[in-house]
C-alpha cells in the first residue's frame, strides 16, 4: 500500500485546504491517509470520506521532554471524544499565549504588528511559528522562511519561546481515551544523541506510546534502518509519513513515502 500517516493542511501550518490535500493524495494514488494538523482537528469538520482513499482521523499534539519540544501523532481517533477535544482546547490556549510572547519579543527588535500578521497568515488555522516566519518574509524582514527561523525564530533566537505544553503522559492518555494510538513523530529530527534518543523512546513507551515514525519524508536509507532497529528494540510499531506542508517542498512530498523496511510491524495493522 501507499501509506502517508503524517501530513498537514491549512488548518494548521500547511498550504492546501483539507479537501485539496485529499485530492492530491488521490492523484498520487495514496491508499491510506491521515491529516495530522498541529493541535487541531479542524481539517475533519467538513471533510467527506471518499471511496478512492481510506482516511484515518489523526492529529499531531505538542508536548515537552527534558525542556525539548516533542511531537506525538495520534492516529485512528474518535474525533468527537471529549478527551481529544480537551487536548485541542488546552493546546489552542497554549499556542495563543506563546504567540503573544513571540510577538512581544519581535516588537523589542523593531518588528511591529507581528501578532496580527501571524494571525492573518494563519487564517482559520492553528497559529504557530511558521506563520510568524511567513509574516517576516512578507514584510521583508527575511528573504525566506529558512532565514526567518535562522534570524528570529530558531533555537536560541529572540523568538524561540517555549509553550506550556501538557506532559507526554497526559498527551498519550488523551489519544488513548479517544480510541487512538500514539506515535512518536520524526524521532530523528530532535537533534538527540543515540543515547538520549533511546531515553526518549523508553520514556515514550513507558507512558503507553505504541509506535514511532520509522520514515518521515525523504530520508537516508541508513537512518531508516537505524530507526527500524530502534522500533524493534523497544518493541514498538512502525509508522511512516511525508510530513507534507506544501507542494513545493520536494523532501516532504505527499504520498511519496518509501515503504517500511522488512521486519517492521506497521502501525495500521495493529489498531
Amino acid at each position: 500500500m501507499n501509506v502517508d500517516l503524517h501530513c498537514h493542511s491549512n488548518a494548521s501550518d500547511g498550504i492546501l485546504n483539507p479537501n485539496e490535500v485529499v485530492k492530491l493524495a488521490i492523484e498520487r494514488k495514496v491508499d491510506l491517509l491521515s491529516i495530522t494538523d498541529h493541535d487541531t482537528l479542524n481539517a475533519y469538520h467538513n471533510l467527506a470520506d471518499s471511496p478512492r482513499i481510506r482516511l484515518v482521523r489523526g492529529i499531531e499534539l505538542s508536548t515537552s521532554w527534558r525542556n525539548l519540544d516533542i511531537h506525538i501523532v495520534g492516529l485512528n481517533l474518535d474525533i468527537s471524544h471529549q478527551s481529544i477535544l480537551t487536548a485541542v482546547q488546552l493546546h489552542t490556549v497554549a499556542r495563543a499565549k506563546r504567540a503573544e510572547k513571540i510577538a512581544a519579543k519581535l516588537d523589542s527588535k523593531g518588528i511591529k504588528n507581528s501578532l496580527e500578521g501571524a494571525y492573518i497568515e494563519a487564517g482559520c488555522g492553528q497559529i504557530g511559528r511558521l506563520h510568524f516566519a511567513r509574516y517576516l518574509v512578507r514584510i521583508g524582514a527575511a528573504s525566506t522562511i529558512q532565514q526567518a527561523f535562522k534570524k528570529y525564530l530558531g533555537k536560541g533566537k529572540v523568538g524561540d519561546i517555549g509553550a506550556c505544553w501538557a506532559s507526554m503522559r497526559s498527551v498519550i492518555n488523551w489519544i488513548l481515551e479517544a480510541g487512538g494510538i500514539a506515535v512518536l513523530a520524526h524521532p530523528a529530527k530532535y537533534g538527540l544523541t543515540r543515547t538520549k534518543l533511546n531515553l526518549l523512546i523508553s520514556d515514550f513507551k513507558s507512558s503507553n506510546g505504541k509506535a514511532i515514525e520509522v520514515i518521515s519524508g525523504r530520508q537516508d536509507q541508513n537512518l531508516t534502518h537505524e530507526l527500524a532497529s530502534l522500533a524493534k528494540k523497544h518493541r514498538l510499531f512502525a509508522s511512516c509519513g511525508s510530513d507534507f506542508h506544501s507542494p513545493d517542498v520536494p523532501w516532504s512530498g505527499l504520498g511519496q513515502v518509501e515503504k517500511l523496511p522488512t521486519g517492521c510491524s506497521p502501525v495500521w495493522e495493529n489498531w
